[in-house]
Formats: structure tokens, sequence, C-alpha cells
């Protein structure tokens, strides 16, 4: 029996860019599958998903009450892997900033890995359509993450990667409850914790074409106090 991989993609009003998404992720590879995690938009995108849904296999969708946040979008969909005994499982953006293209490179470095990350900064700055000013803060958010928590990841708040599912299966994902850069942090950090194998290569983001970012104030927040958290919960032994 071959390996199955899933690539969850968190959606809220991304109808107009779901179907392409989809299209191009299952185009990379037979052995992947789609799931969708859909927190009620009010663009239409949840029903959308549902006729692609019927009309393949391999195409799946978890409707959410709400808005409920990033990271429970992808605390869902991993447990939706992990019933379903997925040997990869992938986090990715709906908005085509992550290339589907990048997917077998993924997939050829999880085989030696347990966690593989897609860097934005692993090779220079390898990022399109960024203002100066969104540049800035990713980069020193990146800086201040590896600085506090001493974890050697050139981009901790990137959210383009691959899991082996036992990875998912050692977290307690019940208190993962963080969303957004910190979500990604709060993994990240832990599975280093774990001294599991981490690997970074290179991808090029591109910055949305359609629709609307979901960067607040309120995230970058929640990663500022989020480092230290982790930090004093690390040292602690409480993680």
């Amino acid at each position: 029996m071959s390996d199955r991989a899933l690539v969850i993609i968190p959606t809220y009003n991304e109808c107009a860019n779901a179907e392409l998404i989809i299209n191009r992720v299952l185009a990379q590879s037979p052995i992947i599958d789609v799931l969708i995690v859909d927190d009620n938009s009010p663009d239409g995108t949840g029903k959308l998903v549902d006729q692609l849904v019927a009309a393949n296999e391999r195409v799946h969708v978890i409707h959410r009450e709400g808005k409920l946040g990033l990271g429970t979008a992808y605390v869902a969909g991993f447990k939706y892997a992990i019933e379903r005994q997925y040997d990869y499982v992938f986090e990715m953006d709906a908005d085509l900033s992550h290339d589907p293209q990048e997917i077998p490179n993924f997939l050829e470095a999880i085989r030696e890995n347990d966690l593989v990350i897609g860097s934005r900064y692993i090779q220079g700055v390898n990022v399109i359509n960024w203002p100066l000013s969104r540049l800035l803060l990713s980069k020193g958010a990146s800086l201040y993450t590896r600085i506090i928590t001493g974890m050697p990841i050139k981009d901790p708040t990137g959210g383009f990667k691959c899991f082996r599912r036992p990875v998912l299966e050692a977290l307690d994902l019940d208190r993962i409850k963080s969303g957004g850069y910190s979500f990604q942090i709060e993994v990240n950090f832990k599975v280093w914790k774990k001294g599991l194998r981490i690997r970074e290569i290179p991808i090029i983001f591109t910055d949305r074409m359609v629709g609307s970012s979901k960067m607040s104030r309120q995230i970058v927040r929640e990663a500022v106090v989020m480092v230290w958290r982790l930090k004093l919960r690390s040292l602690l032994g409480r993680l």
C-alpha cells in the first residue's frame, strides 16, 4: 500500500481561490487528498467546496460554525488526518501564496525528516509582492523568535509545511490554543524540543492576488507573547 498525504487548507472567504488551489494540489500526486476546513465563509466558499466534494472522492471538508481561527482549523485537520491514518500531513494557505508545485519537493524531503518547513528566508528573501512594512514585520518576527526561544529555524512563522503523522500523534493537540503566527511558532517549538528531525527547504512566497489578508494587530501581539510563554514553559518543564 502506497503512502497517503493530506493537504489541509483552512478557508474563510476564499471562494475565488478554492477550486483553483484544490485542483492544483491534487494534480501534484495521486497519493494526495485535500481537506478544506471552512469557517462558515459568508462568500459561499463552503457551498462551493461541497460541490467539489461530491464530484471528487479525494476532496473532503469540515464545516465549522464561524470564524474560529487558523490554529484551531489546523488542529481539527490534524485530528482528521490522524483518525484516517494519513502518512503525511500538510499545512497550506488557500490564497495561492504557496505554490502547489513545491509539494513533490516536500514529499521527497519528508522521507528523511519528521517536519519539513517551506522557508522564505533560507536562501535570501524569497517573497514577491509584499510591501516593505510586511516584509520587515515577518523578518523581525523570525529573528525575535529565534533569539528568545533558541530555535534554529529561519522561518518559524511560515505556514507551508509537512509533518509525518507520528509527529502530530506525539503532540498534545488539545493544549494548542494559539492562532496565526503564534500557532506556527508553538508547533515548531514543540516539535524541536522533542528532538525530532526538522528540515527547511526553500520556497517562493507570492502575496495573494485575490481577497484580503487575514493579518491583524491581534495576531502580531499574540505571537510576541507566545515566544516568552513557550520559553517559560520550557524552562519549567511544562511543555
